[in-house]
């Protein structure tokens, strides 16, 4: 059984910065891909940012330049460091982890007012 706890969520100004951070814990494979999404009302939900295990990443563009995925692997944790947020990064953020399928984490709101 996978589990992925999420914390680090919370309400910030236009310009500030958050850290999240999500723990996997159960039976995870050596090689995996962990991950940030992230969905607004009415919204699909989109990745915002993944790292593997070898330490490639991957960012969408709207936040290229100011989110960094970063993930110890020894304790099965991937953080997302989000620096200068702006309101349109309001949503609710879910970390996955990918190996054979795809495991979430509950979700954590992240609410950047102007």
């Amino acid at each position: 059984q996978v589990q992925l706890v999420e914390s680090g969520g919370g309400s910030v100004q236009a310009g500030g910065s958050l850290r999240l951070s999500c723990a996997a814990s159960g039976s995870i494979f050596t090689f995996n891909t962990m991950a940030w999404y992230r969905q607004a009302p009415g919204t699909q939900r989109e990745l915002v940012a993944a790292m593997n295990s070898g330490g490639s990443t991957n960012y969408a563009d709207s936040v290229k330049g100011r989110f960094t995925i970063s993930r110890d692997n020894a304790k099965n944790t991937v953080y997302l460091q989000m620096n200068n947020l702006k309101p349109e990064d309001t949503a609710v953020y879910y970390c996955n982890l990918f190996m054979r399928r795809g495991y979430w984490g509950q979700g954590t709101q992240v609410t950047v007012s102007s």
